[in-house]
């Protein structure tokens, strides 16, 4: 049942197509979100001679455990979707349409590849 009240939840008539917005945020869920949780979560919980290096996400998990470092992950995720689709859908702002996923992607894929080092040094 669609009403007036979710015609801004489309891409319709935006410069934007579902399959790029689909397309860039699959990968930065796959880096960042997949990545590097997982990669995390086997060092700071299954390697004994390492912490986490970021005092914010270090303090989440010292808090609130697993849940914690999950809850902030998915913080920042649904901002940068916020920041997505308010910016680049309401603006037409084409930099602001694709900067959240492709940095998410860029942060996703450099700390993966890092701790994929420390995890096999």
């Amino acid at each position: 049942m669609a009403t007036a009240d979710a015609d801004w939840l489309t891409l319709d008539r935006t410069p934007f197509d579902e399959v790029s917005f689909s397309r860039v945020w699959l990968l930065a869920l796959a880096t960042y979100g997949v990545g590097d949780i997982v990669t995390t979560i086997a060092l700071v919980y299954f390697s004994p001679l390492t912490t986490e290096a970021n005092p914010v996400i270090r303090q989440a998990i010292m808090a609130f455990g697993g849940g914690g470092f999950l809850a902030l992950k998915l913080l920042v995720i649904y901002a940068c979707i916020g920041i997505s689709l308010w910016a680049g859908v309401g603006d037409d702002d084409r930099l602001m349409f694709y900067a959240p996923p492709l940095l998410l992607t860029a942060v996703g894929t450099y700390t993966t590849v890092h701790n994929l080092g420390i995890l096999f040094h």
